[in-house]
């Protein structure tokens, strides 16, 4: 075959199978067999191997696995990924709508299934799937792109008109029966069979070879769009416009998806999936409510964590009647002592639940726990097990309480419990044994300072052979060291960590500050901090009052932090970390103040701007020393205003003397 021919037929055939596996696992109507189909693919397989030139990254023949990937590289999010507020009642979903409406006025909402799968984002660049990241962090993910190929609903090339650029984004998961069958697979070869279908997705698309990905028939929906010019300003009809693109998104038809203006609508909603859910070819674990309009969207904004235009509703969770068999007690690595419940093995929500998390000693004092109880167990958000009651018919006649102990369990230091904390915590934090490990796991974590080869069990090994015994030991740390610890530490497995921890100390400050493990300090919040006060030095130096003008940072965060550091050991740690390499400043690129003409100013952004986006229009406000609120209040200096601001907003404003500007005012503050 000529070169020309052979181009051509590889690009006829690519568009056939394409078209094929769109009908096939999309609109669920074939016109073809597997046989039929199978023929075309082996003729596609054979072209691009005599022709390889010709072969594209988005061919079908992708769809059965491409190259083995021994790890996969973080990508940044063009935009975060935030996770939903969830709600167990309907109550809390009506004052969502409530807070929604006297914000923005009445409005238009979209009520959808909640899938039970996993997140993803898929990149399309002219029409053709480019990047496949996992949420991850909500900022960065996993580039997964070789395994989402395999998966046949994706579209590797779009259909139709289309934007240049921009970003769909879904779940990833298993329809029952191709898990059932997965399962029956494993029991033919004499294999324990996977617990549920969600964290058997999340493992699958996490294979290194996608071949393997290729076998698990895996399946998706796309829930929302992302970008710059996207073909309205409704979600409701961008997921039509995805669908006619080749996607597979919520069925209107089936009532997957529908849009509604009222509380009653949404009631409505939430009760027919109750019931119906069951009925369903995959797991949902929720119906999920969001504002129609993406320029409301947008006027609402975001907490640090998730959206204030969407609200999941989480159903009941599944509940079983297990017995107590004791109870034990973990020490984590700020000193928090948890009480867990050893039960008899009962199976719950596709899982089998042998222990759950009693919380503190008023939970264990609120339940009258007394051992061999027959206990109500549920999960709660149907992730984490709980005990809820306790069935008082069934007690055993002289059965002993469960009493919350005095000491530590691990090092016998005295309990003490903070004012206003329900929890009871060793204070013993240099020497209590699995704080001190607990603190090292922390720290190597992949959101801290991902060292690779150091897990859990080596964290204790090292811990317990005396070589560390708090993180700044991690950097003294020899080769001869590690492979002297004898079985399973040849040369390889030795430079894997040491490697790893001189690669650490390129780490960013924001993920060392978060590393550390400060009481109360998550990520978003070791971001906010490190991106605001500049450096280590300087957030050592604040006091609760200083650390409280930060914004997002409260109280009990403040006040963490200043007890933080004022402990010896902990600043001693800090300057040795210092002194082998660790980030202690931002990067000079994430501190973007250039100037202070806004300092002491609260702005509330609303509506669309010319010159900006919204985030772009947050962030210069910042950039010139201003802090940026989501809601009007009377401490508030001005409300910059674009088109299409809600009523409600400027009649706020106005009702408290809140200076309302436009975007050209703004400008001349900026630039004066």
């Amino acid at each position: 075959m000529e070169a020309e021919a052979a181009r051509e037929r590889i690009k006829q055939l690519s568009a056939e199978l394409d078209e094929h596996d769109h009908r096939y696992y999309v609109l669920a109507a074939p016109t073809i067999s597997d046989f039929e189909f199978d023929k075309l693919l082996k003729e596609l397989e054979t072209l691009e191997k005599a022709w390889p030139r010709f072969a594209s990254p988005n061919s079908p023949t992708q769809r059965v696995g491409g190259a083995v990937s021994k790890d996969f590289p973080l990508v940044m999010h063009r935009y975060p990924m935030l996770s939903l507020s969830n709600s167990y009642n309907r109550e809390e979903v009506a004052e969502f709508v409530a807070r929604v409406e006297k914000e923005i006025g009445a409005t238009t909402y979209v009520t959808e299934l909640k899938y039970d799968g996993v997140a993803i984002s898929l990149t399309y660049e002219n029409g053709e799937l480019v990047r496949g990241v996992t949420r991850g962090d909500g900022e960065k993910g996993d580039d997964i792109t070789g395994n989402v190929r395999t998966v046949r609903s994706i579209p590797l090339k779009l259909r139709g008109d289309f934007p240049e650029r921009f970003e769909a984004r879904g779940e990833i998961l298993f329809m029952r029966e191709q898990f059932e069958r997965l399962n029956a697979e494993r029991a033919r070869n004499g294999e324990e069979p996977y617990a549920n279908p969600r964290n058997t997705a999340a493992g699958s698309l996490k294979q290194q070879d996608p071949r393997d990905v290729a076998k698990r028939r895996l399946d998706n929906f796309i829930y929302t769009l992302q970008g710059e010019e996207l073909p309205t300003r409704s979600h409701f009809e961008n997921m039509l416009a995805a669908r006619a693109w080749g996607f597979k998104t919520p069925d209107p038809a089936r009532r997957f998806i529908e849009r509604t203006t009222d509380v009653e609508g949404i009631m409505a909603f939430i009760a027919y999936w109750d019931k119906a859910r069951h009925e369903l070819e995959m797991d949902i674990d929720g119906v999920v409510v969001k504002v129609d309009d993406l320029r409301i969207q947008e006027e609402l904004g975001n907490t640090a964590k998730s959206p204030r235009w969407a609200i999941a509703f989480k159903f009941q969770a599944e509940q079983a009647v297990t017995r107590l068999n004791d109870v034990t007690y973990q020490v984590g690595r700020t000193g928090a002592v948890t009480p867990v419940a050893e039960l008899e093995p009962v199976l719950l929500a596709g899982t089998t639940v042998k222990r759950a998390s009693l919380h503190n000693a008023d939970q264990v004092a609120k339940l009258d726990l007394h051992f061999g109880d027959h206990v109500l167990v549920e999960k709660g958000g149907e992730i984490i097990p709980k005990i809820i009651g306790v069935d008082l018919t069934k007690r055993s006649m002289g059965a002993s309480p469960v009493v919350f102990p005095t000491v530590c369990p691990e090092c016998g230091t005295a309990l003490v419990r903070y004012e206003g904390e329900a929890q009871h915590y060793c204070p013993n934090e240099h020497a209590c044994p699995p704080q001190i490990t607990g603190r090292i796991e922390h720290f190597v974590g992949r959101k801290m300072m991902n060292i690779d080869g150091l897990g859990g069990e080596t964290v204790g090994l090292l811990v317990r052979e005396g070589l560390i015994a708090n993180v700044a030991d991690l950097y003294d740390l020899s080769r001869d060291q590690l492979l002297g610890l004898g079985k399973g530490w040849g040369e390889k497995s030795a430079d894997l960590v040491i490697n790893g921890i001189a690669a650490s100390r390129a780490t960013p400050f924001e993920q060392v500050l978060f590393a550390l493990g400060i009481r109360h300090v998550g990520e978003t919040v070791a971001k906010k901090l490190a991106r605001s006060v500049g450096s280590m030095d300087k957030l050592m130096g604040l006091g609760q009052a200083e650390l409280v003008a930060i914004d997002e940072v409260g109280a009990v965060i403040a006040q963490s932090v200043v007890d933080f550091f004022a402990v010896e050991g902990n600043r001693r740690i800090v300057e040795r970390l210092r002194q082998k390499g660790v980030q202690m400043e931002v990067d000079p690129s994430m501190v973007r103040k250039v100037g202070d003409k806004l300092k002491g100013l609260t702005f509330v952004v609303s509506g669309v701007f010319r010159n900006f986006s919204r985030d772009g229009i947050k962030e210069a406000i910042e950039q010139h020393g201003g802090k940026v609120s989501g809601s009007i209040s009377s401490r508030t200096a001005y409300l910059l205003a674009g088109s299409d601001m809600g009523p409600a907003k400027r009649a706020k404003a106005e009702a408290l003397n809140v200076k309302i500007v436009d975007e050209d005012d703004f400008m001349r503050m900026i630039e004066e």
